[in-house]
């Protein structure tokens, strides 16, 4: 069995053990939580979402609009959530986290009015939110989007088509980022608003199956007419919102990582004890031994990169933590899915078997490596981050 790696590491609080023991009895108690019938991921997902609020859970990752200074969100009590929460299940641990990346903005940008109708119904799992900012030309390329919010007297008219947009079909609301400037502005020129999902002119268009199980869908927008106190900020912060709030929730996405590499390993763990070959339990084989090796190595990278930028996330003070964020989310989804390819390859046959533990561990991470920016993508950020300063250092 696998030591957990929060035990491991100098960057928690004792608040933090709380979180985790508190995430942990939700688990157990939790009647669906290993449950993955992937006809259902819908149903299954909005009851987690019900169950979680009931649990208090929700409330480490959706601010509490009757403070009257709405705090930071603590990303570390998050992490610890999301690792602990997809080590069981990765359609729970979806079920989590979209309640806050949809409402981050409203709480940090947001008008009081907005922030009282929407935040204190998600906290409670009582209102299911969804974020809309891909669309099908555009994907990682935010200053592509070409969904438009045309100004008409005390309102928007909102027009376009977004894709991979999660909870579609079972959210209450979506924050909508969309193009209120010219496309000469690109990222300038988006703002953000709230719709609800019964509004003339809005519907949620065909599913999208991923390999992994995930309510997600095209959404369309029709001449969606959406008054203007309902954008959050002003015109024009779109693309600061929806950075701000990946700033927040990427590094999240390397403890969701960690998670499925921590189950992948146990679960190989157990496999190489029991399972023997050519008349030698597999564990006491030498290149058996070098692959559980490597597994290790890389869940620690895993465990280092995520926590490491959670807890410079929450001592910034207000500062930009983009390149933190982008390491954690791409050496967490590339650590952990060596660690599940290598399980898939330990258990063989059984690897590659639907509806074995490790084959339904290998969908789910690697469709990680995709969304929040695919890897290729942070490696971008991170390249050219590197290369502009080392620019400045030679001037």
């Amino acid at each position: 069995m696998t030591l957990p790696s929060f035990s491991k590491l100098p960057f928690f609080e004792p608040k933090h053990s709380l979180v985790r023991d508190k995430v942990r009895d939700w688990l157990e108690k939790e009647p669906n939580i290993d449950f993955h019938d992937e006809a259902d991921a819908n149903v299954i997902s909005k009851k987690f979402v019900i169950s979680q609020g009931k649990a208090g859970l929700l409330e480490y990752l959706v601010a509490d609009p009757d403070l009257p200074d709405i705090s930071e969100l603590d990303v570390r009590s998050i992490c610890i959530l999301r690792e602990e929460t997809a080590y069981r299940s990765a359609l729970a641990d979806s079920a989590l986290v979209v309640q806050g990346i949809a409402t981050a903005g409203i709480a940090r940008f947001g008008s009081k009015k907005l922030q009282e109708i929407y935040l204190g119904g998600t906290r409670r799992g009582e209102l299911i939110p969804a974020f809309a900012l891909s669309e099908p030309g555009g994907g990682s390329d935010v200053s592509a989007t070409k969904t438009k919010a045309i100004e008409d007297g005390d309102d928007y008219i909102l027009s376009g088509t977004k894709m991979w947009t999660s909870n579609a079909g079972v959210a209450d609301f979506y924050v909508v980022v969309a193009r209120t400037g010219t496309e000469k502005e690109g990222a300038r020129g988006l703002s953000a608003f709230v719709i609800d999902a019964d509004m003339k002119g809005f519907r949620v268009g065909d599913p999208i199956i991923t390999s992994a199980p995930h309510p997600m869908a095209f959404t369309h927008y029709e001449n969606v007419r959406v008054p203007k106190w309902r954008m959050i900020g002003r015109p024009g912060d779109g693309f600061p919102i929806a950075m701000s709030t990946l700033d927040i929730f990427r590094p999240t996405v390397g403890a969701a990582c960690l998670g499925i590499a921590r189950r992948a390993l146990d679960e190989t763990l157990a496999w190489i004890s029991e399972r023997e070959l050519y008349g030698r339990r597999m564990a006491d084989i030498e290149t058996v031994q070098f692959k559980i090796a490597d597994m290790m190595v890389n869940l620690e990278l895993a465990a280092l990169a995520t926590y490491r930028a959670a807890w410079t996330r929450d001592h910034a003070d207000g500062q930009r933590t983009t390149l933190e964020a982008s390491m954690a989310k791409l050496v967490g989804s590339e650590a952990a899915f060596k660690v599940v390819d290598e399980a898939v390859q330990l258990f063989g046959g059984m690897g590659v078997t639907r509806g074995s533990v490790v084959e339904h561990l290998y969908r789910d991470i690697r469709a990680m490596r995709v969304y929040e920016g695919a890897s290729e993508v942070h490696r971008s950020i991170l390249g050219r981050a590197v290369a502009k300063s080392a620019k400045r250092g030679s001037s």
